[in-house]
């Protein structure tokens, strides 16, 4: 029987010996190269993650800056930030919870989670799963009292989810900006939920009636209740306006914020 070395050197000699266009030096190659790739690539992912983690919070606290009038070209982010108080808020309840550090909780990953969320049969914004807790953004004036809410919201447009905040001033009810910071929509068309002059519409706007109701709308025309409630669709977007609408009165509405917002108009927060 032949010696196992003189075996495999002759294996590796008989491969070295093939032409160089030989389909099996052509496949011995390929695979190389793909096996040095995958590992560069899970080398930089790795090496790289803590630098996204940072640029992902960086970006978050610059949206919620934005959508709360507070960011400027410049501005020493992570100390603007610091006058927001975070807070989980169970939306049940429309109260603040202990149970969870806010520092560290995770709204996307709790979404996820049977265990904090639940799977939805009324689900106008098509997210599937809702958290039954979420992270809001408490901003105060200098004496203490509360000066605005900022607080999550997503749901689906025409090719992607939306995500981003939305702000309320103290009572409650008039909105002071919406902004998203994360979707695919068609860009010159759904994605004009980007553009200035379409977000500052929402400035001054008001979430319910009087009496209450939830009138808030994005569409073609006001709706009965009036301008105080309306923000015109976006041109040749119908669907991406659709969505955005339905999210925001999803969660404007009783399965979102609506127990918390009538705890800040009673003074409760």
């Amino acid at each position: 029987m032949p010696d196992t070395q003189d075996h495999k050197q002759g294996f590796v000699g008989r491969f070295l010996a093939l032409p160089t266009d030989s389909i099996p030096k052509t496949i011995f190659v390929a695979v190389a190269l793909c096996l040095v790739a995958s590992m560069i690539v899970s080398a930089a992912a790795v090496s790289l993650r803590p630098v996204q983690e940072v640029n992902q919070k960086r970006d978050k606290q610059v949206n919620i800056l934005e959508v709360a009038g507070l960011y400027e070209e410049g501005v020493d982010v992570s100390e603007a930030f610091a006058s927001f108080e975070p807070h989980v808020l169970e939306l049940a309840t429309g109260q603040f919870t202990d149970a969870f550090d806010p520092a560290t909780f995770d709204d996307l990953a709790a979404a996820d989670d049977p265990a904090t969320s639940i799977a939805l049969e009324d689900d106008p914004a098509s997210i599937g799963r809702q958290s039954k807790f979420v992270t809001i953004y408490l901003l105060r004036d200098e004496s203490g009292s509360l000066d605005k809410v900022i607080m999550p919201l997503h749901g689906y447009g025409l090719w992607s989810t939306l995500y981003g905040f939305i702000a309320v001033e103290e009572n409650g009810n008039d909105i002071f900006g919406l902004q998203f910071y994360q979707h695919a929509e068609t860009p010159g068309l759904g994605a004009e939920v980007d553009n200035p002059r379409w977000k500052s519409q929402w400035r001054g706007k008001k979430l319910t009636d009087e009496g209450g109701t939830l009138q808030i709308t994005v569409a073609k025309t006001p709706p009965p209740a009036g301008d105080d409630y309306h923000i015109d669709g976006l041109a040749g977007a119908t669907l991406t306006s659709r969505g955005v609408d339905n999210l925001v009165r999803f969660w404007m509405g009783e399965a979102g914020y609506q127990p918390f917002l009538d705890n800040v108009k009673a003074g409760e927060i």
